[in-house]
């Protein structure tokens, strides 16, 4: 199979490196605008199936014309460009992923293409990182074993293994994402109804394994597709882990109005947005350098499965490959979105059209793979005992 990647920064790196070694990938092409740079990255990962190419991906003709050439086509870049791949995917009948974007409906907007999608006889699977991503697949694959699901509730962080003052907190990410996240509200499902719930709120406490106490709380963006998907479970909601204190910290911030995108303040004349401010002073401080990260997972589904109230709980903890020099996000991320595309060179996905990673993507052909990769998932089923009456 023949994969193409667009965007040759660290999750396009990082996508192209897992493909190079499947030796069904017969070509992995590494596009960028910058042709120096995917050249560099191709000398770099040392493959003969690599080959880089210069591709201007608001040029239309210049994109149709690289992704033509390839079986699937691996979407890592900024998010604005997610509905413009998904079209020309389309146009050119060549299968699609990307790593999401739920700022300014970009997902739903490739949703909507279903029809067209169907139509031209290709696949195209939004929402391929990890949060949203790697808690779809598995919400999906855990719904997918009940007869009835009633609750997911979903916890993920990036984190440092050594936290540092004053936030405890390393970004892998953008800082301005993470501020966007901390000051929308987030979307759930309570009781059977949607919702809207300030960010950091209603902090709870969470162990793991050499890791603990964390503490987590809402955060939004991260139920994404999941709300379409089960509109009519009881309860869904997600929530950010991170070191205890973080969120008090930074909802202080969110109250004295430092992280809203679109409010000023006059200082002497002139007119300063504090988020900038805040961002060119914070920026710096909690950049993560050539520390090590980790990434936790927590995705609990429950429901009743023949008669019975069954829980399956699915657990991943995650460091950075110091090997390759490679953050445990990224590896979480450019590996999920690698081993989909490469699930759909292969066949095995062949449903056409766009859907979501949980209602397309086989939970266990996935777990297994992403075990190969070094990053594991661990599954475990809870029974509930049955209620005795007296």
């Amino acid at each position: 199979m023949k994969i193409g990647v667009l965007g040759s920064g660290l999750m396009g790196k990082e996508a192209a490196r897992d493909l190079t070694q499947n030796p069904s990938v017969t070509e992995v092409g590494l596009a960028d605008i910058d042709l120096e740079r995917a050249e560099a990255v191709c000398r770099g990962l040392g493959s003969t199936k690599m080959k880089a190419y210069q591709v201007d991906a608001s040029n239309a003709d210049e994109l149709r014309a690289y992704m033509r050439q390839f079986d699937v086509i691996i979407n890592a870049l900024f998010y604005s460009f997610n509905e413009r791949v998904a079209q020309t995917a389309i146009e050119v009948g060549v299968s699609s992923v990307d790593l999401g974007g739920h700022i300014g409906s970009v997902t739903d907007n490739v949703l909507l293409m279903n029809e067209d999608a169907i139509t031209a006889g290709v696949t195209i699977i939004p929402d391929l990182g990890v949060a949203p991503g790697m808690i779809n697949i598995l919400s999906g694959y855990g719904v997918s074993k009940l007869d009835q699901a009633e609750s997911i509730r979903l916890f993920v962080g990036g984190i440092p293994v050594k936290p540092e003052a004053p936030l405890e907190y390393n970004h892998v990410f953008s800082m301005e994402g993470l501020l966007d996240h901390y000051t929308d509200p987030s979307t759930i499902i309570r009781n059977g109804s949607k919702l809207q719930v300030e960010s950091l709120t209603e902090v709870e406490r969470l162990y793991f394994d050499k890791f603990g106490p964390l503490e987590a709380f809402h955060t939004s963006g991260g139920t994404s597709t999941l709300l379409q998907s089960y509109p009519t479970i009881h309860d869904l909601e997600y929530k950010t882990i991170r070191y205890p204190g973080h969120a008090e910290k930074m909802k202080l911030l969110v109250d004295l109005n430092l992280t809203k995108n679109d409010f000023e303040v006059e200082v002497n004349g002139v007119k300063v947005k504090p988020r900038e401010v805040l961002l060119k002073t914070i920026d710096p401080i909690v950049d993560l350098k050539d520390k090590d990260d980790a990434v936790l997972l927590r995705v609990q589904v429950s429901g009743v499965k023949d008669g019975q109230k069954m829980s399956y709980e699915y657990e991943m903890v995650t460091y950075k490959d110091r090997s390759n020099n490679v953050t445990a996000m990224a590896r979480a991320t450019a590996n999920t979105i690698s081993v989909v595309a490469q699930l759909i060179g292969s066949k095995q996905i062949t449903k056409r059209g766009v859907h979501p990673p949980e209602k397309i993507v086989p939970g266990d052909i996935y777990i297994k793979e992403m075990a190969k990769r070094g990053v594991e998932i661990k599954e475990n089923r809870i029974i509930q005992p049955s209620q005795v009456q007296i």
